[in-house]
């Protein structure tokens, strides 16, 4: 799409930011066609234009090292018992660590995803991967409450990047209409490393002793370390001369007799993707014409695919007022401002029960030992695989079905509808988890709480990602790292404030009251299904002005 038609869409109330055309709108008698979202150029060299297995495998990588970095998060509450009994920390102190890890997370896009638009996302991958086997080798020799509060802290600010830059990959490889699956599978790896790596790393504090935890993780952490270094390619696309004019026309590239079919584009990933099967309806044509590959313009090689930097040009105040605008937008445009507070919402009623679990279930009547409390996190990776298995191709449906009826054009909210669907197992979840542990339930009954809670909790998240990522693309750095801000800094407030709530309250009345903010949260969402294309078209100025100052913007 050309920057004009982009600034007299700015003022459209019909087309504010995020509003595309999705598909085409059939002639009588033809089938519909996906009209590709953001428009790749015709690059080879454009990640938007990579086949499907690189893609994934880019994708895949960036995944293993979001399991690594929550995993390092979370294993960390399985030690609390041999803690306690070995170096005498307190759980309230242990508490308080997981909370200013939490703090940390809150700031540690802040300082480093200004680099990852600057210099790319390879450089900055790598870089926290190195720093991460660090602090995990220190973790592993820690003594002092020093080294667990500073490790608490180190390792999150490095490792916020699992919930910024991830987006922004997904944004810079996959479609609009792909990204709903994708960030729930985002959603679900990220749930394995904060919900199934206890249950190991419980076992090998009962065989090994809670130090080789934080061996393993340097173990696991140095071979996703050697896997980026060969295989992650910098997803960050700079769009060259070329690959914006192309030098050849699709004609002169492959020149048809009359009357012969047409050949399909060079790329036969791409031919799947946008040629698809009809070449005869006048739209058709023109996405033929419009999307191909030129092959006059050369395939990067191996060694320049894994450069360890791509520089963006600009100088070192664009880059560092990255710092600071994610939160001018994060407090003046709603659509950015609610999905932190759900997302921030939803990743609380994750956090939160796990801190309860260490806490309360190695004591009277549970006495679970560490191995048992890593089993606690079965319920919940159960919870979120089944809801990632219905909610991530729904939301991805939901979308061209929606837009069908819409006349071939999508909007950012009709993806919210998935997050209404599955509000009532949120509360559900909570109160069975709340008040069991309140009353000394059997363990399955607060284990069938985690897996609904987490159930009901895992579409909202993704949900929130996606509608960012297709409604804020060209803004999607500020953005997420004004909501991971705001995610971690509920999360923060929550388990500060548990100990002393629980205290006042006890374990239900939290709980129950808990649950209801969560509720009401969610439930806000219908104000965006109603009203969030006129929150974007009322702030359309402000994103375009944001979005032309960006310093890795496609267009």
């Amino acid at each position: 799409m050309s920057s004009d038609s982009l600034q007299a869409q700015v003022f459209d109330p019909a087309w504010p930011p995020g509003t595309v055309q999705l598909e085409d709108v059939p002639q009588e008698g033809q089938t519909t066609e996906i009209i590709l979202q953001p428009t790749p150029s015709h690059d080879p060299n454009d990640p938007l234009n990579w086949p499907t297995w690189r893609k994934h495998l880019n994708f895949g990588l960036v995944c293993y090292y979001v399991v690594m970095v929550f995993a390092i998060i979370d294993v960390a509450t399985v030690t609390w018992g041999p803690l306690n009994e070995e170096l005498g920390f307190s759980f309230e102190l242990l508490n308080d660590s997981f909370a200013a890890g939490c703090g940390a997370l809150c700031i540690g896009g802040v300082f480093l995803i200004p680099f990852a638009l600057k210099y790319g996302r390879r450089p900055v991958y790598v870089f926290s991967t190195v720093a991460q086997i660090a602090f995990c080798a220190w973790q592993a020799k820690m003594y002092t409450v020093a080294d667990l509060m500073a490790t608490n802290v180190l390792s999150p600010l490095v490792g916020a990047l699992a919930e910024v830059l991830v987006q922004m990959t997904v944004a810079d490889i996959y479609f609009v209409h792909q990204r709903g699956l994708m960030n729930s599978i985002y959603v679900w790896f990220m749930t394995i490393g904060a919900s199934l790596s206890p249950l190991p790393a419980g076992y090998i504090v009962t065989s090994q002793g809670w130090r080789w935890v934080w061996w393993w993780m340097v173990i696991l952490m140095g071979a996703g370390l050697v896997a980026f270094v060969f295989l992650y390619e910098e997803s960050k696309y700079a769009p060259t001369l070329e690959g914006v004019a192309p030098a050849l026309t699709p004609a002169e590239t492959n020149p048809t007799p009359k009357g012969e079919d047409k050949k399909a584009p060079s790329d036969p990933e791409i031919a799947a993707e946008v040629a698809q099967k009809d070449y005869e309806t006048p739209m058709s044509q023109a996405t033929q014409a419009t999307h191909w590959i030129d092959p006059s313009i050369p395939a990067k090689p191996y060694w320049r695919k894994l450069a360890l930097w791509s520089v963006s040009p600009g100088s070192f105040a664009s880059m560092a007022r990255h710092s600071f605008e994610p939160f001018i937008l994060l407090f003046t445009i709603p659509g950015i401002f609610f999905m932190s507070v759900a997302y921030g919402a939803m990743t609380a009623a994750v956090t939160v029960p796990v801190t309860t679990l260490s806490s309360v279930m190695t004591q009277p009547p549970y006495n679970f030992d560490a191995a048992q409390i890593g089993l606690m996190g079965l319920p919940s990776f159960i919870g979120t695989s089944l809801a990632v298995i219905i909610s991530g191709p729904l939301s991805d449906w939901l979308a061209l079905h929606l837009a069908k009826r819409n006349g071939g054009v999508f909007e950012p909210e009709m993806r919210l509808w998935v997050s209404i669907a599955f509000l009532p197992f949120v509360p559900a979840g909570l109160f069975m988890f709340g008040i069991g542990l309140n009353n000394g339930a059997s363990w399955p009954v607060v284990a069938v709480g985690l897996g609904i809670a987490a159930f009901g909790t895992t579409p909202p998240n993704s949900v929130a990602l996606t509608y960012l990522t297709d409604a804020y693309t060209d803004i999607i750095a500020d953005s997420l790292i004004g909501v991971t801000f705001v995610r971690n800094l509920i999360s923060t407030v929550f388990v500060f404030a548990l100990a002393p709530w629980v205290a006042s309250v006890g374990l239900s009345g939290f709980y129950i009251t808990f649950g209801l903010i969560l509720t009401v949260i969610l439930a806000a969402n219908l104000i965006f299904i109603y009203f969030g294309k006129k929150f974007r078209y009322m702030t359309a100025k402000r994103y375009r002005y944001y979005a032309e100052r960006q310093i890795d913007l496609r267009s």
